[in-house]
């Protein structure tokens, strides 16, 4: 296919953010083009500057905040940095069209779906109702939502992850628009549903003849669907070219960089007489569905099902799955967060019986990590408060000194330097707030942790600076790990065993290397082809849809 006839061109823009007297230039005089149905990835770690190029293109950064010092955007031959609002009205989800990273933030939680897919056909096509709602019913099939006249209904909080995204991609198809921006459109997606997305893009855009901006930091991505890629760093451009050559033979270290940040090394070595640290047997977490004036409970949600399973000091056992597989519910039951049945046990002793009084004691030698850095830590405390919380409560004992003392070596094991403690989590980056999470976790000195989704909502180079940190701190302390994830190159790197979930239920078990190297059941090959080589799966055997 030739790309020789031009959209989109950028020149030399530059954009610049201002607070108060505070001046901060996020992109340096970027230049690229985008020819008539090509798709050209901007890839880059989060602060590159790329989602803001992006953004520029259909001037919808906070202006007057906003600035461009330098450049024009032309689009058909006009310099759209000029256009009046207006004019822009009209090409915004009509000649061009985006889709940004979370659906459930970017769809009204109070319009039904056909009522938001429909609007943008009303207001760019001047469709009648009647019109309208055929259309949306067309739009439904086609990006592959299944009964499709049920949905139409529905309100965005109804739907699983995939059916959203897929409803924002046909927000964004409905006039067929010359030009898709996708902002990062699968990092909050399960790597199944992340697959059938990426597939349904680039089968779409070849159909329609459609031309898309690509902005993501996952090269898995970029290899699989780009024609051109332009590699971002602070703010400028300092690598491009065709995709297959940048990816052959990268020039610039920090494409360099990127393309050897997958995370790498391997999980300690597995000891099958390792002391057992937690064992549950037959474990279930059902939640019950009631109906009718009286509440009676009619069925259950049997988010655990049955399930068995063995951790071993100083060994990591992976948990991978779908959202919706159990696997979280699995961990908190685990640490007794939840009401479950089944025996549970931390080092030989029964604690499925305890109250939270009688648990509290044992709270220091089990600890948590959440997926998000930015939600797990409170803004209006100092790092310092947050990462002591945990002695106040277990080692009252301990002047204030002390307490100072042991988290300036916390932060430093994970690290940080000891006065970032004087600091606020918002001072801080996403990788670096990750290791406060942790800090706080490691600074009471456990024997157990619960990883959930570490480090899902990170860049590929920082989770795999996440996972070395972890793998140093289960050698230095013989931790024992349940690692939690979809991401199943971050498992495969951390984990000595691995359990595959899938409704409530362990389909598949065993040795990581096993799991990995030769699956046994089709569910764990599907999760396995849509991770690791990012190739399309098999509607049936996607739970979330």
């Amino acid at each position: 296919m030739s790309f020789s006839e031009t959209l989109v061109q950028v020149r030399n823009l530059s954009v610049e953010f201002q607070s108060g007297k505070t001046r901060n230039l996020a992109v340096k005089g970027v230049s690229f083009n985008i020819g008539k149905g090509e798709t050209v990835a901007l890839v880059g770690e989060s602060g590159s500057g790329k989602t803001v190029s992006g953004l520029s293109i259909l001037k919808l950064l906070p202006y007057p905040a906003a600035s461009h010092p330098s450049g024009e955007i032309f689009f058909k031959g006009k310099n759209l940095l000029v256009a009046e609002e207006e004019e822009m009205r009209e090409i915004r989800g009509d000649q061009i069209s985006i889709i940004f990273q979370e659906p459930m933030t970017s769809l009204n939680p109070l319009h039904t779906i056909g009522r938001q897919v429909g609007e943008v056909l009303k207001l760019h096509q001047g469709m009648s109702d009647e019109e309208a709602s055929a259309r949306v019913l067309e739009l439904l099939q086609k990006v592959g939502i299944k009964d499709p006249e049920k949905r139409l209904g529905a309100y965005p909080h109804q739907l699983s992850g995939g059916q959203r995204q897929r409803v924002m991609i046909a927000l964004a198809l409905a006039n067929e628009p010359d030009l898709l921006i996708a902002d990062e459109p699968t990092t909050a997606l399960d790597v199944t549903i992340q697959a059938q997305i990426l597939e349904l893009l680039k089968k779409l855009s070849d159909e329609m003849g459609m031309a898309m901006l690509l902005i993501t930091h996952d090269l898995g991505i970029v290899r699989k669907m780009s024609n051109r890629v332009y590699v971002m760093r602070g703010g400028e451009i300092v690598e491009n070219g065709s995709t297959k050559s940048v990816f052959a033979n990268p020039q610039h270290e920090y494409t360099q960089h990127l393309l050897a940040a997958e995370p790498k090394g391997e999980p300690p070595k597995t000891d099958h007489q390792a002391p057992v640290v937690m064992e549950t047997e037959n474990l279930k977490v059902w939640f019950p569905i009631k109906k009718g004036l009286l509440r009676r409970t009619v069925d259950h949600v049997k988010a655990v099902d049955g399930l068995s399973l063995k951790l071993r000091k100083g060994q990591t056992l992976g948990v991978v799955g779908e959202s919706g597989s159990g696997k979280t519910t699995l961990g908190l039951a685990i640490l007794r967060l939840i009401s479950s049945k089944g025996p549970i046990s931390y080092l030989g002793k029964r604690i499925d019986g305890l109250t939270s009084r009688q648990m509290r004691p044992l709270r220091k030698d089990m600890q948590i990590v959440f997926q998000d850095p930015y939600g797990a830590l409170s803004p209006r405390l100092s790092v310092g408060q947050i990462i002591e919380e945990g002695l106040l409560i277990q080692e009252p004992e301990l002047q204030y000194a002390e307490r100072r003392e042991r988290v300036g070596l916390a932060l430093e094991e994970v690290g940080l330097e000891a006065d970032a403690q004087d600091r606020y989590p918002h001072e801080f980056s996403g990788g670096q707030r990750q290791r406060i999470a942790i800090a706080r976790a490691m600074v009471l000195e456990p024997k157990f942790v619960m990883l959930d989704e570490p480090t899902s909502a990170l860049d590929m180079s920082v989770q795999a600076q996440i996972v070395d940190l972890l793998r140093d701190l289960q050698r230095k302390r013989d931790l024992t790990y349940l690692f939690i994830s979809h991401d199943l190159r971050v498992v495969r790197a951390l984990s000595n065993e691995v359990i595959v979930m899938r409704a409530g239920k362990v389909v598949e078990e065993g040795p990581a290397i096993e799991v990995f190297d030769n699956p046994k059941n089709d569910y764990t090959r599907a999760l396995i082809a849509a991770a690791l080589n990012l190739e399309a799966v098999d509607d049936a055997l996607v739970v979330a849809d």
